[in-house]
């Protein structure tokens, strides 16, 4: 009777969002899972309504057990708005501040000039304890956050910048984070998630574990595996030397070790339209971007990265990647449209098609491409200036014209007219219109439609 209820509910909120959507959704994600490019669980609501829910392929490649909705995966980086929440509970609660120094709690690292609402935020320069630890630390056991704590202590390593003058993505800063939970509340960081966060809004398949650290028997398991190009076969991470890491880094809590269902990040993602967790006024402040100390914002919260657009209006989202897993959460607060995507097979190939299923979802029309002569692409290959004296180089190479980024990757542009292309692998969409008088290039105009930012570019 219950699956013939779910089973209603889902066909209702697809006949009211559309079955053309529906089935583009599904062509596309079937075709990219015959192709080998995804395995595991996609889900997509629509103002809370499940308007498509399917999963692909295997939870465990040893036994063929098929994933379903219910299958946990490790979340990753996901995690991290978990560990941030808590920690705003506890600021509710009146148990910390967000102003106050990490030495209030760990004073082996007085040395740091560091806030809570850095590491919240991203912006404390501290290093990565990963890179530190990977030369000093013994792999024969399994690290903990206490270890984090005792050798930075120990070693000292010097801030990447001060503190609220950059922002750099920190692993560090989450895993502090989760130790001071875990100072304030006496209890664990798995068991505060479960008593502050889990239990409350019924995600009764979300747990914080630690595969290696501490192993047990779970039901409805998905394994993460990798593709090995020299043995042409999945493994376990534990299994190939290059990600054996995953191993002896088992033991941290804070930026990962959470793991969910598609099914229970929906709850998650309905229980942040209510104040059934934290107040409104404390919500706008996990989802406002933070500034720095020059005036300049970030895009990242507490937990979330933050981004504003002329089309999907406000959106917050993570994503999560560690070795057998790749993961995201795409909630459009503005148009209450949720993306959960939950994968367990990872190849060079494997990419989470969040641009594609965004522009179904607004049914906007897929770019279409035409063909140019290879004269014709090469002819806008040269040297640009902008208009703070950089240059920008973009190149012709074996029929394609790509953009040179600043670490040497190569964008690949390709043409939706003549003198317009697209740049490939960004999002949002970003178009270089290239002006022509006579047999030269004279300029190239950048443009962002959905940000509505526009800029230029001279040839040289």
């Amino acid at each position: 009777m219950k699956s013939l209820i779910i089973t209603s509910i889902l066909l209702m909120g697809q006949l009211a969002y559309g079955q053309d959507n529906i089935r583009k959704i599904d062509s596309l994600l079937t075709s990219m899972y015959n192709n080998g490019n995804l395995n595991g669980n996609v889900l997509i609501a629509d103002k809370g309504n499940i308007v498509y829910k399917k999963s692909f392929g295997f939870a465990n490649e040893t036994t063929k057990e098929k994933l379903n909705e219910n299958s946990i995966f490790e979340l990753g980086s996901v995690s991290k708005q978990f560990t941030a929440m808590a920690i705003v509970i506890l600021k509710e609660k009146g148990k910390l501040s967000y102003e106050d120094k990490i030495s209030k709690y760990f004073p082996e690292l007085s040395n740091y000039n560091i806030t809570i609402r850095n590491l919240l935020n991203h912006t404390s320069g501290i290093a990565d304890y990963m890179e530190v630890m990977d030369s000093v630390f013994d792999k024969t056991k399994i690290a903990i956050n206490k270890d984090i704590i005792s050798i930075f202590d120990k070693v000292k390593p010097k801030l990447l910048f001060e503190p609220n003058t950059k922002w750099e993505y920190s692993n560090t800063g989450y895993a502090l984070l989760a130790s001071i939970i875990e100072k304030v509340t006496g209890m664990s960081y798995g068991d505060y998630l479960y008593k502050a966060i889990f239990k409350p809004i019924n995600m009764t398949n979300t747990f914080v574990y630690r595969r290696r650290f501490a192993p047990k028997k779970i039901n409805n398991y998905a394994y993460g595996y990798v593709y090995s190009d020299s043995l042409k076969k999945y493994f376990l991470p534990d299994d190939l030397t290059e990600t054996k890491f995953v191993v002896w880094l088992d033991g941290i809590v804070g930026d990962g070790t959470v793991n969910s269902t598609v099914i229970d990040l929906l709850k998650w993602d309905r229980a942040l339209y209510t104040d059934k967790l934290i107040s409104k006024e404390s919500k706008m402040e996990v989802f406002s971007t933070a500034e720095l100390n020059d005036k300049s914002m970030t895009h990242y919260g507490f937990g979330w990265f933050i981004e504003d657009n002329g089309i999907y209006g406000s959106v917050v989202n993570h994503t999560g990647g560690w070795p057998g897993y790749r993961t995201i959460i795409d909630r459009h607060i503005q148009n209450d449209k949720t993306i959960i995507i939950l994968l367990n097979y990872l190849n060079d190939n494997t990419y989470i098609p969040i641009t594609e299923l965004r522009k179904m979802l607004y049914n906007i029309e897929p770019i279409k491409f035409v063909k140019l002569s290879n004269e014709e692409k090469e002819k806008f290959a040269g040297e640009y200036k902008n208009s703070i004296g950089k240059i920008i180089k973009l190149i012709y190479d074996n029929g394609s014209l790509f953009r040179l980024t600043d670490g040497d990757k190569r964008l690949e542009l390709k043409p939706v007219s003549n003198t317009k292309f697209q740049i490939m692998e960004v999002e949002p969409d970003v178009f270089y219109e290239f002006i022509v008088k006579g047999n030269k290039v004279e300029k190239c105009i950048i443009t962002q439609p959905e940000t509505k930012v526009v800029r230029e570019l001279i040839r040289q």
